[in-house]
């Protein structure tokens, strides 16, 4: 039987014996549940383990991308680092938090249709692996689709091993068609990413970063009502391929364009592809655009480790506060949604100063 075919139950009882052993391959993984700790994915090609919640302690073992842990306590190390002293105790030592991502493993009753023009939906398993269909279900080599991501789901189909999966075009391009087990995605009601305050005429709102700080604020008519720790640009980077610096730019702005998701970074790669310079990151949740050279806040999947430099430009913010930011801006993603056409909403928006 296959992962994708677990009952709960199953699942359960799978975590149970496989308590021993974290040397999971990335989608033959057993998905562990809450109960033993609290789960984590490992974002990052290679993790060291620590045998105390320092990095000047010696590191007991190696931990790979997309391997999940069990994180059984959460501290605080006075040894840091400063801007980030988050580790996790894990089995064997300690992982510093800073490419962990908290995960869950929640399953989903598939909708027996979908609009026309789309049903947003946000992966609530660790990672799935998508599959194609060309002559036959194929494994979509590139890469897994991960935890809080988002995708919009066009169709309802039979899968591979005969259950609902669900279809996803990219928003990039209408050539991008793969497809994901039903269950492993959760409909995103309208409500839950409806416009905030919009009585709140558009000028008197502001949103203004400060990269020394790493600090984001939003402000109503001069009165601070968000505030969050983010991670810009890392400067001096060497520029992408189309000559753009990896510093976020200092300046006046105005948010023009606003996606519930979006595929950044190269549309064939794999999670590797930093490693060469680049990136491939599909579904990112919760953009707003506001540099007409890709640069947006938007929420993040692959790292934790807000208050330092960690993007290629963008001011990546953890999922949740992106998402109250891309609610909260204007241009007003005004819903329902009536085509595909309404996936993006462009606009003059919200002014921006990054200083």
């Amino acid at each position: 039987m296959s992962w994708e075919t677990l009952s709960r139950r199953e699942f359960l009882r799978a975590c149970l014996l496989s308590l021993g052993s974290l040397a999971f391959s990335p989608l033959s993984a057993v998905f562990q549940e809450t109960g033993f700790g609290k789960l984590g994915r490992i974002a990052t090609r290679e993790l060291d383990l620590y045998s105390q919640p320092r990095d000047d302690s010696p590191i007991v073992g190696k931990r790979y991308r997309d391997q999940l842990v069990n994180i059984y306590e959460e501290v605080i190390s006075p040894k840091g680092p400063a801007h980030n002293p988050l580790w996790y105790r894990v089995w064997g030592g300690y992982l510093h938090s800073a490419h962990v991502q908290k995960v869950r493993v929640q399953f989903n009753q598939p909708l027996a249709q979908v609009p026309e023009y789309g049903q947003l939906c946000e992966v609530t398993v660790p990672f799935s692996a998508a599959y194609e269909y060309k002559n036959g279900w194929k494994k979509w080599d590139s890469y897994p689709l991960y935890y809080e991501t988002l995708h919009w789901v066009t169709d309802v189909v039979e899968g591979p091993d005969r259950q609902a999966w669900y279809q996803i075009n990219s928003e990039l391009t209408e050539y991008l068609v793969y497809y994901l087990p039903a269950k492993h995605l959760r409909p995103v009601p309208d409500q839950e990413y409806a416009p905030l305050s919009p009585d709140v005429p558009a000028h008197k709102k502001l949103v203004e970063v400060e990269i020394r700080t790493q600090t984001l604020r939003a402000y109503e008519d001069g009165q601070e009502v968000f505030s969050c720790r983010v991670s810009t640009g890392i400067p001096h980077l060497n520029p992408t391929r189309q000559g753009i610096p990896t510093e976020t730019p200092k300046g006046e702005f105005r948010i023009f364009s606003k996606m519930p998701n979006k595929h950044m970074g190269s549309v064939t790669g794999n999670p590797d592809a930093e490693e060469r310079g680049g990136f491939s990151l599909p579904g990112v949740p919760w953009t707003c655009f506001f540099v007409d050279t890709g640069v947006a806040f938007h929420g993040t999947y692959w790292h934790n480790n807000f208050g330092v430099w960690m993007s290629h430009g963008c001011v990546n913010m953890r999922n949740e506060d992106a998402k109250w930011l891309f609610r909260w801006t204007t241009p007003l993603y005004e819903l329902p949604i009536k085509s595909r056409r309404d996936w993006e909403r462009r606009g003059y928006g919200t002014r921006v100063i990054v200083k």
